[in-house]
């Protein structure tokens, strides 16, 4: 299971944007958005989520279950810290 919370935080340890992981996705803006718009589970199909949380895990984050009465979190997948990936500036 992911929660919005989660996407946020994956999203911020990897720098990258909602435009960036829908890119990488091949997911709506919009989609990621509205899965981010609440702390608890996401809701998106089976097939939206596996594309998430497979980005994600390509990235280099680690979703962490909750357990022992603590929640869910992220951690990277390296003791090394993650390189840092520019965020895309849009132009208008």
């Amino acid at each position: 299971m992911l929660t919005g919370a989660q996407l946020r935080a994956a999203r911020g340890l990897l720098n990258i944007s909602v435009a960036d992981l829908a890119e990488r996705t091949g997911l709506a803006v919009g989609t990621i958005r509205r899965a981010e718009a609440t702390n608890g589970p996401v809701r998106m199909t089976t097939d939206n989520l596996t594309r998430v949380m497979k980005a994600l895990q390509t990235g280099g984050v680690i979703l962490v279950e909750a357990c022992d009465g603590l929640g869910p979190g992220v951690r990277q997948n390296s003791p090394e810290p993650l390189p840092v990936q520019h965020r895309r500036r849009d132009r208008r």
